[in-house]
C-alpha cells in the first residue's frame, strides 16, 4: 500500500447536523496514526465510514488513488480492515478459528478456507506472538491477549490499512505496552494503522502522527510533539491539560499529559 487519503469527508445522521465535517488526512505504509478527540468527536462514525459500515454524504476515500466509498463490501474488506475494541465468541472458538475468521473477504459465499488461509492465519498469530495458544479457547484468554488475536484476524484479512478501535482501552500498564508495541513493530513491517484512541499518553509513546478531532473537525495533524500541546489538548477536550516535559538526548521531549487540579496533590 502507498497511501490512503481521505478527502473532504461528511457525514450526518440526521440533516443538517452533521457529525464529520471536510475531514481530510493521509495514512501511509509504516505509519501508526491516533486519532485522538472527546466523546462525540465523531471518531467511531470516521472509522465506519472508512470500513463501509456507513456511507459520507461527501467526500472521497482513496487507496492509491482508487475511491473505496462506493466498492462492495467484501471487495474494499481487502483494502481496509476494522478491529473492534471488543469481540465475544458465542461459541468456544480457538484463537485460531477467530483468526480465521479474517480470510472471509476472500471466500466465496459458500467456500470454507482451505490450506492456504489457514497458513495465512497462522502466519498472522505468529506476527503477534501467540502461536503458542493457537488452540486455547478465546474467551479463556486474558484481555490481552484477545486484543493480539483481534489484531491478527485484522492481518489475516490481508487488507492496507488496518483501523484499531481503542485497542489500549480495559487493558492494563502491562497489557497496553505489549499490543502497543506489537502494532509498532507490524506497521515497521509494511502495515498501516489508524487508531482511534482516548489516550493521549500512548500516543506521545507510540504514534507516528496523532490527528485530533473536535466536533467533527480535524483541529491539527502532525507528529505528536507538535499536536499534543497543552492549548491545543486543552480546547479540544474543555478542560485545562499540562504537558510533562523531561530531557532526551540532549532536548526536551514531551512525556506525559496530565489534566490541571485547581489546589489539589500534583
Amino acid at each position: 500500500m502507498k497511501q490512503l487519503r481521505v478527502q473532504d469527508l461528511a457525514f450526518a445522521f440526521h440533516h443538517g447536523r452533521p457529525v464529520l465535517q471536510d475531514v481530510s488526512f493521509e495514512v501511509a505504509a509504516n505509519e501508526v496514526v491516533y486519532v485522538l478527540g472527546p466523546n462525540g468527536c465523531g471518531k467511531s462514525t470516521l472509522f465506519n465510514c472508512l470500513s463501509g459500515v456507513y456511507a459520507p454524504q461527501a467526500g472521497q476515500v482513496l487507496l492509491d488513488g482508487a475511491d473505496l466509498t462506493h466498492m462492495a463490501a467484501r471487495r474494499r474488506a481487502r483494502h481496509i480492515g476494522l478491529v473492534p475494541q471488543n469481540h465475544a465468541a458465542a461459541f468456544a472458538y480457538s484463537a485460531r478459528d477467530i483468526v480465521l475468521m479474517g480470510r472471509a473477504p476472500h471466500l466465496g459465499l459458500f467456500e470454507t478456507p482451505g490450506r492456504a488461509d489457514c497458513a495465512v492465519s497462522d502466519a498472522a498469530l505468529a506476527a503477534v506472538g501467540l502461536t503458542h495458544l493457537a488452540e486455547r479457547p478465546f474467551n479463556e484468554l486474558s484481555g490481552g491477549e484477545r486484543r493480539l488475536v483481534t489484531i491478527a484476524r485484522g492481518l489475516a484479512q490481508q487488507s492496507d490499512v488496518l483501523l484499531l478501535d481503542e485497542p489500549d482501552a480495559y487493558l492494563d500498564p502491562k497489557n497496553q505496552h505489549l499490543v502497543q508495541e506489537t502494532i509498532v513493530a507490524l506497521a515497521r513491517q509494511g502495515h498501516a494503522f489508524l487508531i482511534s484512541s482516548h489516550s493521549p499518553n500512548n500516543a506521545l509513546l507510540y504514534a507516528d502522527r496523532v490527528i485530533l478531532l473536535k466536533e467533527g473537525h480535524v483541529t491539527a495533524d502532525g507528529p505528536p510533539d507538535a499536536v499534543l500541546t497543552a492549548e491545543r489538548l486543552s480546547a479540544a477536550y474543555g478542560t485545562d491539560m499540562e504537558i510533562v516535559y523531561a530531557a532526551n538526548n540532549g532536548r526536551e521531549q514531551a512525556r506525559a499529559v496530565l489534566p490541571v487540579r485547581r489546589g489539589g496533590r500534583r
